[in-house]
């Protein structure tokens, strides 16, 4: 993305910073000049992962069901950076048993896409006041259509939006800006479970489903959260930026004309 005003300096909570799209946050922030507190239950990949950022970053291991490791997480990056500016909220449990869900599933995934993440903000929060910070939540495409099968993951998802309106109302006052980045498909590690190293695999498959004719690289998911973070994206808050190659501007006709 090259260089992103108001990004250089700053310190950033990525969580679920481990792997996959939030590990590619990380990196973009790093790229830009910023320090990363990762926070993650994956405790192996986020350690590799910040050392491989040259003291850029540091790890601190989340479990988003845990206040007491949230709040060690926040205090652990003032400790090592002295502030944090931005917060991103990227964990996420994706196994979704649809309507067969038990009452443990649905409160497993609104604990960690909903409650936890709203507990990071409120850790963050008087740090995030201090810098005039910003918050970005990853929402999904999958919180306004029905999909067969998945219940509590786009349910959860949903409430992630609303989340963000919430916040960004209630946080305005302390020039806080919140914001929701909605990703399309993307090439990402639950997809590379689902076939293996064979992206072209999923590009075919989201080729009919996306204006652009392909799943999303996990940079553009990074760069789209660095912007509504950056000083580009000072008057946009409680804002949804869907990041889907088009794919919410389909309807069921997706590209065919049904009349020819």
């Amino acid at each position: 993305m090259g260089i992103v005003d108001g990004i250089k300096d700053r310190v950033a909570i990525v969580v679920g910073g481990a792997t996959s799209i939030g590990a590619e946050i990380v990196r973009a922030f790093c790229d830009c000049g910023a320090r990363v507190a990762i926070a993650d239950i994956e405790e192996q990949a986020g350690e590799l992962l910040a050392s491989q950022l040259s003291g850029k970053a540091l790890f601190s291991r989340m479990d988003l069901r845990s206040d007491d490791d949230i709040r060690s997480c926040v205090d652990r990056a003032v400790a090592a950076f002295g502030r944090v500016d931005f917060v991103v909220n990227c964990a996420c449990p994706y196994l979704d048993k649809g309507p067969d869900s038990t009452r443990a599933d649905w409160l497993e995934a609104l604990n960690v896409n909903v409650v936890g993440g709203a507990m990071v903000v409120q850790a963050a929060r008087p740090h995030l006041r201090e810098s005039k910070g910003a918050v970005v939540n990853v929402g999904s495409i999958s919180a306004k259509v029905a999909q067969k099968g998945r219940w509590t993951y786009p349910v959860s998802k949903a409430a992630v939006h609303q989340l963000t309106r919430n916040q960004a109302l209630d946080f305005a006052g302390d020039g806080i800006r919140v914001n929701t980045v909605s990703p399309g498909w993307t090439w990402s590690g639950a997809m590379e479970k689902v076939v293996g190293d064979n992206r072209a695999a999923i590009d075919q498959i989201a080729a009919k489903f996306h204006l652009i004719a392909r799943a999303a690289n996990r940079r553009e998911i990074a760069d789209a959260v660095l912007f509504l973070c950056s000083r580009h994206a000072t008057f946009i808050t409680g804002a949804e930026l869907p990041v889907d190659g088009g794919y919410t501007a389909i309807g069921p006709e997706q590209k065919d004309a049904p009349v020819s």
